[in-house]
């Protein structure tokens, strides 16, 4: 079935790709620079941009977006001695609208590593942990975005963007990028297990400087001062991430604690962590105390997205108490933080791009309201402090459709602070 559904926009996109040779290509941005003073105002004949590459079987675009990266790489960076060898981490790779990881983004981490090992001895591919990044070595960072026929996030997705990067630590500089476009054919969305389990998203900075480190950007660029300042922090969270996927939710909460006592360590990704960790862990107290933060991060940052699953066409929460068992503890404390803090909300239903748009908004509008209710029954003092809005699938983060767990973000309540 998604196979069909990214099928069906491929001709579309050859055609497209004509259309786009004029824009800037992939996730390298294009500006125009102001003349020089005293210089002639005059018409110049402008080079068109050069087309977008491409789109590609799968592995064939991982592997040439690897080797652009590998083979361009600008070593030793400016104004650092030569080395026989150059220690790289990687930064787990991450969708470029969610932030989260999956399994095609993993796997792709594992074809990174042993290209490095088996075609480029130059690299010498560590673990990413605080430790290493205490050295200043390369970091290895990536993106892995759905696109539409125009290559922009937005739309059906039909195909998928791969931007990598390799950063210095020590120069504070990006020293190569590789870039290079998907066919859906092969690519395994599914979330990682703590991307699936956690409840809620909202803008984190930590992310948006991996992302903004990775894309509109080029070789010779500056480091993203949000992702620079907050690597060891990330690095922290990576080996978290593993600990939870394992299963050691002990594990993983000792390291995100560790995570949260660093001076960029209050991140969003974090929060969801030490709650899905006390979950996990049968410690309902302390999950909901985490869940409370969750709410008052978001709503500081005036937005907060959480994964309330419904049942197909219908108002009701899903019935799988692995899913909706944790529901009422979310809704008692949203209700909860936000009446304390006196903030006014307008609370919006998203659906995925299944089913006519007409169907998707008046279901979306339906599900806000009901939330909307649920959060007046638990705080009365909201009922005059709320609004509801249905967007349909207007506002897609992933834009699949698969409606399964790799979109459910974009089947989201969302929780926007506005005025009073």
């Amino acid at each position: 079935m998604t196979t069909i559904f990214f099928r069906a926009g491929i001709a579309r996109f050859w055609l497209t790709s004509l259309c786009v040779a004029l824009l800037a290509s992939g996730c390298d941005s294009v500006q125009e620079k102001p003349a020089a003073p005293g210089a002639s105002t005059a018409a110049q004949p402008t080079a068109a941009a050069p087309a977008p590459p491409p789109v590609q079987a799968y592995d064939k675009a991982v592997l040439s977006a690897a080797t652009a990266l590998f083979k361009n790489a600008k070593l030793p960076p400016e104004g650092t001695p030569a080395q026989p060898r150059y220690t790289v981490v990687i930064d787990p790779l991450i969708d470029g609208m969610t932030g989260a990881q999956s399994v095609a983004t993993q796997s792709m981490g594992v074809r990174l590593t042993k290209m490095m090992h088996e075609q480029y001895p130059q690299f010498d591919v560590k673990a990413f942990s605080a430790a290493n990044v205490a050295k200043n070595p390369l970091v290895l960072i990536g993106t892995f975005t759905g696109v539409n026929a125009e290559r922009k996030t937005a739309g059906a997705r039909e195909a998928y963007r791969i931007c990598l990067a390799l950063a210095d630590l020590r120069t504070g500089k990006l020293v190569s990028k590789g870039l290079a476009f998907a066919l859906p054919e092969g690519v395994d969305p599914t979330p990682l297990a703590f991307f699936r389990d956690a409840p809620a998203w909202s803008e984190d900075p930590a992310t948006e400087g991996y992302i903004k480190t990775c894309q509109g950007t080029k070789a010779g660029d500056p480091i993203n001062p949000l992702y620079l300042d907050r690597i060891v922090a990330a690095s922290l969270v990576a080996e978290a991430i593993d600990a939870y996927g394992a299963g050691r939710y002990q594990e993983a909460l000792d390291l995100y604690t560790s995570a949260l006592s660093t001076p960029a360590g209050n991140q969003f990704r974090v929060l969801n962590g030490i709650y899905l960790a006390n979950w996990k862990l049968g410690r309902q107290p302390q999950a909901e105390a985490a869940f409370g933060k969750i709410v008052d991060y978001g709503l500081d940052h005036q937005r907060l997205a959480v994964k309330f699953l419904f049942r197909p066409g219908s108002t009701a929460f899903v019935q799988d108490p692995k899913l909706s068992g944790p529901y009422p503890v979310w809704l008692k404390t949203i209700a909860k933080q936000t009446s304390g803090g006196g903030k006014c909300l307008e609370v919006t239903g998203h659906t995925s791009p299944t089913g006519p748009e007409p169907l998707n908004e008046r279901l979306s509008l339906l599900r806000a309201e009901y939330v909307k209710s649920r959060l007046e029954g638990a705080s009365p003092t909201l009922a005059k402090r709320m609004i509801a809005n249905g967007v349909g699938s207007k506002q897609t983060m992933v834009g699949t459709g698969r409606d399964d767990a790799s979109d459910a973000l974009d089947r989201r309540v969302e929780f926007k602070v506005i005025g009073c």
